[in-house]
């Protein structure tokens, strides 16, 4: 596996924006949400087929409940991993359903002692499953749950060594939580485990009634850019993906587009894909 890059996330209407990526398939990579992958689209498969790493990015399985993963839904990522011949697969340190309601949206786990147990048996159950490693990635949230017992660095760090599995780190979030909790993104960024690091996400975000939100159809904050720097400066990571932007909707010109992927590309000291 070639080393770290930049890349985008992968949806139908950026099909064309991905494909004509010059330097993608050599040092970038892309995310497809995997869900979106039992009718997958040629043109992506195209694209696997040109030899581009693809992350197959769950947002259902629901890893913070308090019910074991179901599995049929561990069994699709494996398979989506195996159509793409993925490297890895991602998905949420989340809820997504309790007491057989869908939430429809993903949402914190209580950082207690109970809540890490169940976490931990829901990742080694999916991790049994799949032929690749699994990445998690914190979320975004804009409320902490009042019986909290671990600062969200320490609750990461014990579930990663007691899983094996691997961050997807966020820096979009980590700054957006931060800014809603009064709190120093750095110092914040500074308590993960940055040592199992296996991509990154970015994104842009709005201020709205006093909370900062992560849109996902904003443009890049310097603020985020910022701590791509300082997390790339960090990392001790051996094999990353990289940097990856992730857009979901008002997708801008494809010229501010690149001017993103290479913004971050900058930030992080790596080759542009543009």
């Amino acid at each position: 596996m070639s080393g770290p890059g930049v890349g985008i996330g992968w949806r139908p209407a950026l099909a064309r924006f991905v494909e004509e990526l010059p330097g993608l398939v050599d040092s970038g990579f892309s995310e497809v949400i995997a869900e979106s992958l039992h009718h997958p689209h040629p043109a992506l498969l195209e694209l696997r087929d040109r030899g581009a790493r693809i992350v197959p990015h769950g947002v259902r399985l629901s890893l913070g409940g308090a019910d074991p993963v179901e599995p049929e839904r561990v069994a699709h990522l494996a398979g989506c991993a195996e159509l793409l011949g993925a490297p890895l697969v991602s998905e949420h340190v989340a809820f997504v359903r309790a007491g057989g309601m869908e939430v429809g949206h993903l949402l914190p786990v209580p950082r207690t002692r109970e809540a890490l147990d169940a976490l931990v048996r829901n990742v080694r159950l999916t991790t049994a499953e799949l032929g690749v490693p699994l990445a998690v990635e914190p979320i975004a949230a804009f409320f902490d749950w009042p019986e909290d017992e671990y600062a969200e660095g320490d609750f990461l760090t014990e579930l990663l060594d007691r899983t094996g599995a691997l961050l997807l780190l966020d820096v979009a979030n980590v700054y957006a939580n931060a800014r809603n909790r009064g709190q120093d993104p750095l110092k914040v960024l500074e308590s993960f485990p940055l040592d199992r690091i296996a991509y990154c996400h970015v994104a842009g975000g709005s201020e709205h009634d006093g909370y900062y939100h992560d849109t996902h159809t904003h443009a890049l904050r310097q603020e985020v850019l910022a701590l791509v720097t300082e997390a790339e400066a960090r990392s001790t990571a051996e094999a990353r993906l990289g940097y990856l932007l992730e857009r979901d909707g008002r997708y801008p010109p494809a010229a501010e587009l690149r001017a993103e992927l290479d913004a971050i590309a900058d930030a992080a000291g790596l080759a542009r894909v543009t």
